[in-house]
């Protein structure tokens, strides 16, 4: 019975995997699941799953044409049927209710990867840090007391008193000896120990209203959820700018709004000073992700861009993500400068994010060639 409940949850867990990856694309458009995160879970409503169930015979179901009545006698009003629509009356059906269901991010990933087809992470250009683990791989009959395994003791004891005779099942009292003792061996196992650090930057200018604010937490939770799944460590720092930039912590980050101009490249320099402080690229995997509605001050400062990340950013981040949220206020000019500027430079990734719908595609457009 044991075996078969197993099954039978295995199999459950199958079909709301399938349903979740079939309306991924709506769950990221929408933003439906971002109120539901705990440290380690997320809640999310799947569709009506029709679960089996056992029918009755149709012989004992009862319905028109059957019951006491002569063949030819009109049915009166209301007995056809119960879902009368407008009635006003209380119904007896149950409606249709969307299941919620917990899953571990781990999963969530997964089913992340493999609806964008996403390429696992190589780290490139890094030197891992190498941690060094104890690992248990046997047992042997010296040892140290804490290592000392004691279900394997128990049962040497055991059969030494049956073989010899001496056990009493009327007093089942084992006494392990020296010679029963087993203890667990070990070796030390050492393990790339590879993190990453990602670097989040938005223009928080008047015209980037509250719908753009949304796109970008919720693209940013999607590769948030993918780095994660793919580095043991995962740091995440937040920089907001308008004309001067300045280090802000995440609730701050998706609700700031300024004013003024703007200057891209005060958040460029940030980036650079936190890198050059607090992660060596010899040690951590960067990804800095700039989000914009593509204005910046003047075609001076762009140029100040250009040659920050030709020279500081580029060389010591992965990839360096730039997307361009549309807004009805901004030029959108900043993207057709950097493509031209970086035209067949791989280690920079554009994306145009027109509204919530198209965050699917971002998504991919930054995480699709494996960073």
């Amino acid at each position: 019975m044991g075996d078969k409940i197993k099954q039978d949850h295995s199999r459950f867990r199958q079909i709301v995997r399938g349903k979740i990856k079939e309306n991924l694309k709506k769950y990221i458009s929408k933003g439906e699941i971002l109120s539901r995160q705990g440290n380690k879970t997320v809640s999310i409503p799947v569709p009506q799953i029709n679960l089996p169930h056992f029918e009755f015979d149709h012989r004992d179901r009862g319905g028109t044409g059957q019951g006491e009545g002569e063949v030819g006698d009109s049915l009166e009003p209301g007995n056809v049927g119960d879902e009368q629509e407008g009635a006003g009356q209380a119904g007896k059906d149950p409606g249709k209710h969307a299941l919620e269901v917990e899953i571990d991010f781990a999963d969530l990933a997964q089913i992340l990867g493999e609806s964008l087809e996403l390429p696992k992470i190589e780290p490139k250009g890094r030197e891992k840090l190498i941690s060094e683990k104890p690992r248990y791989v046997g047992i042997q009959r010296t040892g140290s007391e804490s290592l000392r395994h004691f279900k394997r003791t128990f049962k040497e004891a055991l059969r030494r008193q049956l073989v010899t005779g001496n056990y009493n099942k009327d007093n089942p009292i084992v006494v392990p000896t020296r010679d029963d003792r087993r203890y667990r061996s070990w070796k030390v196992k050492s393990e790339p120990e590879v993190s990453a650090v990602v670097i989040y930057m938005m223009d928080v200018s008047g015209s980037m209203g509250d719908e753009q604010k949304e796109i970008v937490r919720i693209e940013s939770f999607w590769i948030d959820t993918w780095l994660r799944s793919q580095y043991k460590g995962v740091e995440t720092r937040y920089i907001i700018h308008d004309a001067m930039a300045k280090e802000v912590d995440r609730d701050t980050f998706f609700r700031t709004r300024e004013s003024g101009g703007t200057m891209i490249s005060s958040a460029y320099k940030l980036c650079e000073e936190i890198i050059d402080k607090d992660y060596p690229p010899s040690e951590f995997n960067i990804y800095p992700f700039h989000f914009s509605d593509g204005d910046n001050w003047s075609a001076d400062d762009t140029r100040l861009c250009v040659d920050l990340l030709k020279n500081k950013l580029l060389p010591i981040a992965n990839v360096f993500c730039y997307g361009q949220v549309e807004s009805p206020y901004g030029s959108g000019q900043f993207i057709k400068d950097l493509r031209e500027a970086f035209d067949k430079d791989e280690r920079l990734l554009t994306s145009e994010i027109a509204d919530k719908d198209a965050i699917y595609d971002s998504i991919k457009d930054f995480l699709g060639k494996g960073l």
